[in-house]
């Protein structure tokens, strides 16, 4: 049996969803592929718990959400950082799960580039450094020869970057188009079927937990166009980043705007489309009980090919259990190809 030893940087939502994922999964992976995952190392933005002989998935957890840290981890608690974490502790594959920064892509960009230079894997579900340098990071790659995966990066839980390479693979992908954006799906949803104001529906998905604090990169179309360049890059081999995009968000959107949407029989959505010829993230007019016509947090895309025709996906956009399953599946994918 193989053992992977498995590094995590990030230990917010989506980092203890991969430890959940990993403590529920671990069985069924050493016996589905005759491998062991050994967590030897997780960090936060502070703090760190580090053990070659592995961690307790759920002490971990607990630990982080009691003390808020990672430092009070018993005997393995630290206060390294990430850059210190890959080069102490012997590791196979990094998990790389910090926050998203469309600004300079750091520190995951950083930490990605040094785990590809010493020979090691990576899955990531860190939007910003993939939209601002996707080719760099692909090229350090190949030119490493490790994997790297990020079907996380789009949709949380809906399969669609290993969809299309995989399963798709004999088609010619022409264009994407779809809803990527589980926050400002929600928020149109709930102004379409209450009625209610754009700030006030804001300030509800806010209390729910669905919106952030700051729910700019979600509201101003930010995180969707980062997704959508992901595509592009990914799937459709266009060299692009962020700033190739044309972007519009939801925030002028009116409830008046929606009730005359509604009565001719038509829903605003924030669409991001992905083609040769454009690079789009806005709202749109979509018709009800069309593919786009999705309540809640729940994402969606149409592939449009030239064999199968249009192939339409769906899946939870977002939630850390969710997210972190499309990481446990490229670490599986990984260890499938050794």
């Amino acid at each position: 049996m193989k053992n992977y030893k498995i590094c995590i940087i990030g230990f917010g939502a989506v980092g203890k969803g991969v430890v959940e994922s990993i403590f529920l999964k671990k069985e069924m992976i050493k016996q589905e592929y005759d491998a062991e995952l050994k967590i030897v190392a997780v960090g936060d933005s502070s703090s760190s718990a580090i053990s070659d002989d592995g961690l307790d998935e759920r002490l971990l957890i607990e630990t982080k959400e009691t003390k808020g840290n990672l430092s009070d981890y018993p005997e393995f608690g630290g206060n390294l950082d990430g850059k210190d974490i890959l080069d102490k502790i012997d590791y196979d594959i990094l998990i790389e799960v910090t926050p998203t920064n469309i600004e300079t892509g750091e520190p995951g960009k950083s930490l990605i580039l040094k785990a590809f230079e010493d020979g090691k894997d990576v899955v990531t579900s860190n939007k910003g450094h993939l939209a601002i340098n996707y080719k760099e990071l692909v090229v350090s790659a190949q030119k490493n020869n490790v994997q790297f995966k990020f079907e996380a990066t789009v949709a949380g839980a809906m399969p669609i970057i290993n969809f299309a390479q995989e399963t798709l693979n004999s088609c010619n992908i022409e264009s994407i188009i779809g809803i990527l954006n589980g926050t400002t799906n929600y928020i149109l949803s709930r102004m379409t079927s209450e009625g209610s104001s754009y700030i006030n529906t804001l300030n509800e998905s806010q209390e729910l937990g669905i919106a952030e604090t700051d729910p700019t990169q979600d509201v101003e179309g930010i995180d969707a166009a980062c997704k959508t360049v992901i595509l592009a890059n990914s799937i459709l081999n266009i060299d692009a980043t962020y700033s190739d995009v044309d972007v519009t968000g939801i925030s002028d959107i009116t409830s008046e705007a929606i009730d005359l949407a509604k009565k001719d029989g038509y829903l605003i959505k924030l669409i991001g489309e992905v083609s040769k010829k454009s690079l789009k993230v806005s709202p749109r007019l979509v018709k009800q009980g069309s593919a786009y016509d999705l309540n809640g947090t729940l994402n969606m895309a149409t592939l449009k090919t030239d064999l199968a025709g249009d192939v339409t996906v769906v899946g939870k956009g977002a939630g850390s259990l969710e997210t972190a399953s499309s990481i446990l599946t490229d670490l599986i994918n990984i260890i499938r190809l050794k």
